[in-house]
């Protein structure tokens, strides 16, 4: 096989997750041009890197490389086949306020760490939506 390029939204804005938080518009400026992608959250389980990030209208879309060896090949055979789809991101909160109106906490800067291949994503909307083979001449 070789490797896999994924893209999609690791992050939406404005839409609770399922922990109470919503990531506001500008959460990510200062964000690192490149973190490691990880199957799960786990450190110990790289998969891969982010190629690209950016903020848009919707949220924070990423494209990404899953690599094919160890965990990334097993990773990108379930992403391929559809079994896993979801996404998630690592971060340290900068600067957040509560709203106890709407019971939210509202995410207004964070440090990304990590953006992760996940089975069940803390935000329902962050989501992978297109995946392609990389050409083997594109690895080097």
């Amino acid at each position: 096989m070789s490797d896999l390029r994924i893209a999609g939204y690791a992050s939406v804005f404005g839409v609770a997750d399922s922990g109470g938080d919503v990531v506001l518009p500008g959460a990510f400026a200062g964000a690192p041009a490149r973190v490691p992608l990880l199957w799960q959250h786990d450190p110990r389980e790289p998969i891969g890197f982010v190629e690209s990030l950016r903020e848009d209208g919707r949220g924070l879309r990423v494209v990404a490389r899953v690599v094919d060896a160890g965990k990334g090949a097993a990773a990108a055979a379930l992403l391929r086949a559809g079994a896993v789809d979801g996404l998630s991101f690592g971060y340290r909160v900068k600067a957040a306020r509560r709203d106890r109106g709407a019971g939210v906490r509202r995410l207004a800067a964070l440090d990304l760490i990590e953006v992760s291949v996940v089975t069940f994503p803390m935000q329902p909307r962050a989501r992978v939506l297109g995946v392609e083979q990389v050409a083997e001449e594109s690895k080097a």
